[in-house]
């Protein structure tokens, strides 16, 4: 259980920090200061189950063009679990708004290298 708290926490920070530094990924513009950390925890929950449900299969049927582009394809497809947690996330009346798709391939560039920081640094036994 702590183990899956610290990974929520790891996904919230990396989001926000995301929403900080790439323009064009917002994240519960103009809300209070609650509303927004409820945000970003609920879309880092959605980002974690993405992660955990749908990448692995997307993962699985595109082997081939891993093979093909040496494994570059993985910043595609992490870029498109980014842009799948945007659009479940609207659909749940959640503000976390992407402007594009380069947009969402630079978030999940920024996502992946925070959660691999903060995994290293919080993840301790």
């Amino acid at each position: 259980m702590k183990n899956l708290f610290i990974k929520l926490v790891v996904n919230a920070l990396a989001i926000w920090f995301a929403s900080w530094l790439v323009h064009g990924i917002d994240l519960a513009e103009g809300e209070s200061t609650g509303t927004r950390i409820k945000t970003l925890l609920v879309v880092a929950l959605i980002f974690g189950i993405v992660n955990a449900i749908i990448k692995p299969v997307v993962k699985l049927f595109s082997l081939p063009l891993f093979v093909l582009t040496l494994g570059l394809i993985t910043f595609v497809i992490n870029a498109l679990m980014l842009w799948l947690t945007e659009w479940i996330s609207n659909k749940l009346d959640l503000e976390f708004h992407i402007d594009g798709f380069w947009t969402a391939l630079l978030g999940a560039l920024v996502i992946s290298i925070v959660s691999w920081f903060l995994s290293l640094v919080l993840d301790r036994d």
